[in-house]
């Protein structure tokens, strides 16, 4: 695969390149687009194949007999994760933050509060709060320039109003992968307050070397009945136009109350999704995916020697996705600042820390799914922008 291509994506309805200008003021003539979470790379050939496929038949009805698309997430999440996923267990949404929405509706009411381990991905707060639910937030610590759970500080903030807790495993945007003991720890706190935990595990085939990411239903699975766990292929094999993603719950008795919301809203699968899934979870896709996270390992590591070479600059350093989170407190500078001189100077749209919560007012979070060479003419404008500091 060559990740070096550079693919034009300029008026093709890319959400991350044609609505920068609108939304960051970065012109689209020469911005660099670092916010939305895909990438600039084609898919493995396999789901490029399986669309062609559907092109060449040319009929596109209902989507039906989902036997090989299941039997594909079986056997990857127990080749690669070591985890024995049950057909049964397996919804399919339209993508995960639909997924989230529909775990809020059906294991919560309105007033309910949810746990969030801030900063986070910031489509949690956004469904929590628009389906009428209480967003709590627990922040996270750092910890030899990492992020950490801070367990005593968030049992004082329980009220016994939390029926839930979302996890992001591994976690956007602190690139974090949860050890085994922070997940039983996470488990136990679940336990003591009651709370139903959504672990959302997108991010869950992006890891580098040195790090393992472990299924919250494999490190702690006495937490059977009150876990539900969110996969998808989009977001490892930049497809998430596709707008498929899979919520797992091995217990019966939340089953059935997701299901119950899954058919009062009219909820079925879109069969786009379906191949390319199917298409992508193959052995192609594997060997694939392992050529990807050695390039992206590499982008990182561009990228993060040129950050921390800035004074009061750091970039925490990535042991999954490909989302560098940038700490720009140390530089003294109030965001307006610093977010003015990323995106007026360096030409740069990349992800307001805010966004993600309390923990994030000083952040910037860069995705570094690109190119290469994009990625060094990224860093060599952000010297730029700060080269007073230098």
């Amino acid at each position: 695969m060559n990740f070096d291509e550079l693919i034009e994506r300029r008026g093709t309805h890319s959400d991350k390149w044609d609505r920068m200008e609108t939304l960051y003021g970065v012109p689209s003539a020469d911005g660099i687009p670092m916010w939305v979470a895909d990438m600039d790379f084609h898919p493995p050939a396999s789901v490029q194949r399986a669309l062609e496929k559907m092109l060449a038949h040319g009929v596109y009805g209902y989507f039906g007999d989902d036997r090989d698309y299941l039997s594909a997430i079986r056997w990857w999440m127990e080749t690669r994760h070591g985890w024995k996923v049950e057909a049964p267990w397996i919804f399919t949404t339209h993508g995960l933050v639909n997924g989230t929405a529909l775990c809020v509706d059906a294991f919560t009411q309105p007033g309910d509060g949810i746990v969030l381990m801030t900063p986070v991905y910031h489509a949690f707060a956004r469904v929590i709060k628009a389906a009428g639910r209480r967003v709590v937030d627990c922040n996270l610590v750092v910890e030899n320039g990492r992020y950490v759970p801070d367990f005593a500080a968030w049992d004082a903030q329980m009220t016994g109003s939390e029926r839930m807790m979302m996890l992001c495993s591994p976690h956007n945007p602190g690139g974090r992968v949860w050890t085994a003991g922070e997940l039983r720890g996470i488990a136990d706190f679940c336990k003591k307050h009651d709370l139903i935990l959504v672990s959302d595990e997108i991010h869950h085939d992006l890891v580098y070397p040195g790090a393992k990411h472990l299924p919250t239903a494999v490190a702690v699975p006495d937490l059977v009945d009150r876990l539900v766990t969110m996969s998808a292929t989009t977001k490892t094999f930049n497809i998430a136009g596709a707008h498929s993603g899979n919520v797992i719950i091995a217990d019966e008795r939340l089953r059935k109350l997701f299901a119950g919301r899954m058919a009062a809203l009219g909820i079925s699968s879109n069969s786009f999704g379906i191949e390319m899934a199917t298409a992508a979870y193959t052995p192609e896709g594997a060997a694939w995916l392992e050529e990807l996270i050695t390039y992206l390992d590499g982008n990182r590591r561009v990228f993060d020697a040129a950050m921390n070479a800035l004074p009061g600059i750091r970039s925490m350093p990535l042991e999954a996705t490909y989302l560098a989170w940038v700490d720009f407190s140390g530089t003294g500078m109030p965001a307006t600042e610093f977010i003015a001189r990323v995106e007026r100077d360096a030409r740069i749209a990349a992800s307001h820390g805010a966004g993600f919560g309390p923990g994030g007012e000083n952040a910037l979070r860069f995705n570094l799914a690109t190119p290469r060479s994009r990625v060094i003419e990224a860093v060599d404008r952000l010297r730029d922008a700060f080269r007073d500091l230098q």
